[in-house]
């Protein structure tokens, strides 16, 4: 799929060991043989990719670890990525009956990736025979979830499928942007090549950044799905945030997942209190900086990572502090840098300075996480495709834009939301791709 060569840092797999190691065996058939078997599966309303969690459980607990997997992967074919870094806590797991008797719910995830590991250790293939072929053409723009899941389910229904990819590896966000303690890069591109060997064509280090671009992928393609995910990075807007001391938190996840950095020393500054911004910090701690800063303009109960999240940086010993913006940027005489800040509190609507409360952190590295910026200008120039507040705008129902020839999931649509929200976009614009094809040769 590509010729670029992972990383094996030992080092590097001993400092982002798992969260949550994977179950036993036999430990997977207790848990599994735990779970209720709901027939009304309020977990499987939780999941936005409607996994039927009752039925692969219980073929784990049967021993069909093969048919769990194919359950699994009949509703959501990220389902081993999806089982690392889905929140759980707030979807499937939150949902879980056994809340209702004061007893711990039932490990889904855990017991997902079980079956989806031993799926892909295998080295079956999803589609053992071609499809029927459809004389049905789709180009995906970009190659994270929503483009896998969108790409997949087409060509279960024997459609041709080709991904563009400005990149050199696939998997979008799974790949380059969660933490490796939660998913690796050798998982999220196994994913991948399962896709590649359904007969989906991946063309890597293609940028689709103009009018002509677009054209040539519309003479070539009947429709278009856009899973482009989000813009870049937002900046900070203070005086020295150019300097090279100075790297957003996505960029410092994907340095240190594909080999590029292996380590920091002294002090970092992480500012935004989001859950990229948590991966950020951990990861600097786990790189080795001895002092790591969440710096935040809000308080404790404003933060918008997950609560499970905001306790593993404490866990991981990140500190935070609350109320304080930066102000600017600038080097000191040894190399480091100084980072100017400012205590603020929120008068009516509107965050104030707080007078005489500036103050300077040396550190470093400066690691700003304050979201990701609206989708380029590109997207205007897409005819009849409507652009609210920097999201394409899509019915919810098909992921049909206004122009009949382009549809759109994930984060460029939905401004951000997990893996899985991805993946129903995809999956659920494919479908309506092909009731389009059928009705038009009706």
């Amino acid at each position: 799929m590509s010729t670029v060569t992972l990383p094996d840092d030992p080092l590097l797999r001993e400092r982002f060991g798992e969260i949550k190691p994977p179950f036993a065996p036999q430990a997977a058939l207790v848990e599994a043989h735990r779970c209720l078997y709901c027939f009304d599966a309020p977990c499987t309303s939780a999941c936005p990719t409607h996994i039927d969690v009752p039925g692969f459980i219980k073929r784990i607990a049967t021993g069909n670890l093969r048919g769990s997997a194919l359950r699994i992967l009949d509703a959501n074919v990220l389902g081993g990525s999806c089982a690392r870094a889905c929140p759980v806590e707030v979807l499937c797991e939150g949902a879980c009956v056994m809340h209702r008797y004061n007893r711990d719910p039932i490990q889904i995830a855990l017991l997902q990736r079980h079956a989806m590991d031993a799926f892909h250790a295998s080295g079956e293939d999803l589609l053992p025979s071609p499809p029927a072929r459809r004389d049905l053409r789709i180009a995906c723009i970009g190659a994270g979830p929503a483009s896998l899941a969108c790409a997949a389910e087409l060509r279960r229904h024997g459609a041709s499928v080709t991904i563009v990819e400005r990149r050199a590896l696939p998997g979008g966000l799974n790949t380059y942007g969660v933490a490796e303690y939660k998913l690796r890069v050798a998982e999220s591109l196994r994913e991948a090549e399962l896709i590649r060997r359904m007969g989906v064509e991946f063309r890597f280090g293609s940028v689709i950044d103009s009018a002509q671009a677009l054209e040539k992928l519309e003479s070539e393609f009947d429709i278009i799905f856009l899973g482009v995910g989000l813009g870049a990075m937002q900046r900070l807007g203070v005086p020295g945030e150019d300097h090279e001391g100075v790297i957003n938190a996505l960029a410092l996840i994907a340095a240190y997942k594909t080999g590029r950095l292996h380590g920091i020393e002294g002090t970092v500054v992480v500012v935004g209190a989001g859950n990229t911004a948590i991966d950020a910090a951990n990861a600097a701690r786990r790189l080795g900086a001895e002092t790591v800063y969440i710096l935040y303009r809000r308080g404790e109960n404003d933060i918008s990572a997950f609560h499970f999240e905001y306790e593993h940086a404490k866990q991981e010993g990140v500190q935070f502090l609350w109320r304080r913006v930066p102000l600017a940027i600038r080097p000191d005489a040894h190399g480091r840098l100084l980072l100017d800040t400012v205590q603020v509190q929120q008068v009516g609507m509107t965050m104030v300075q707080v007078p005489n409360s500036q103050s300077t952190i040396s550190c470093n590295m400066v690691v700003p996480a304050i979201g990701q910026s609206p989708l380029s200008t590109l997207m205007q120039q897409f005819r009849q495709i409507e652009i609210c507040d920097g999201r394409i705008v899509i019915d919810p129902a098909t992921g049909k834009t206004g122009n009949a020839r382009y549809y759109a999931g994930g984060d460029c649509v939905n401004g951000g939301r997990e893996v899985v929200d991805a993946v129903a976009d995809g999956k659920r614009a494919a479908l309506a791709m092909l009731q389009q094809a059928e009705a038009a040769h009706v």
